[in-house]
């Protein structure tokens, strides 16, 4: 089995921040540039709450403006044909921590059976291995569960924690190179280097 991440290793949501934030106007352009960027501009001015209630909007009524990662689709097909099973496992609560009460699960497995992870013919996932669980203690116990051979995350305090199940392969999804994967754990900066690592046995 293996198990996969879906904010930021599936999703991708490189534009949607800036995007949005411009739109909503909680930002000029030029503080756009990036989340963290929003982030800061937004905490520099004393607007928390405001960031806070932001996410809880990405995430959950305006999920359907974000994309997926080029070559995991391709990633997941080739699992497919090799009969190798695949669960999504992600850290995301049920409702925003402020604003409107939104719910990001149901937005989540929208944004799935929208770009057809569900449909028969293409991805064929099975919609009970679709996993969201509200603390990281409860997804650290689900992928020990489901008995997850190999799990592809993006952040690399996840695969670092001392509580992640033993023996398991793990895999850092890093498209910008942005960190240094920890000790045991390898890294991909695209799908193709995931497919290839995991292939290869990942060492």
């Amino acid at each position: 089995m293996i198990g996969v991440d879906f904010d930021n290793t599936i999703v991708c949501y490189d534009d949607v921040f800036g995007r949005l934030a411009v739109e909503l106007g909680l930002v000029p352009p030029e503080a756009a540039t990036s989340k963290t960027a929003i982030r800061d501009h937004l905490r520099a001015a004393g607007h928390e709450d405001r960031w806070t209630e932001f996410q809880g909007t990405v995430y959950g009524p305006r999920m359907m403006d974000a994309g997926l990662f080029p070559g995991v689709v391709g990633f997941l097909a080739t699992c497919r044909a090799a009969a190798i099973p695949v669960a999504i496992v992600s850290h995301r609560t049920r409702f925003p921590y402020l604003g409107p009460r939104h719910d990001l699960h149901a937005a989540a497995r929208d944004f799935l059976a929208r770009h057809g992870f569900h449909d028969p013919t293409g991805i064929a996932l099975p919609v009970d291995r679709v996993f969201f669980e509200e603390t990281k203690e409860a997804k650290l116990g689900r992928i020990a569960a489901l008995g997850c051979t190999t799990f592809i995350d993006d952040l690399p305090e996840l695969l670092a924690d001392p509580r992640f199940p033993a023996g398991v392969r793990r895999i850092l999804f890093d498209p910008g190179t942005l960190h240094e994967p920890p000790p045991g754990v390898a890294s991909a900066a695209s799908w193709a280097d995931v497919g290839r690592r995991v292939a290869g046995g990942v060492p």
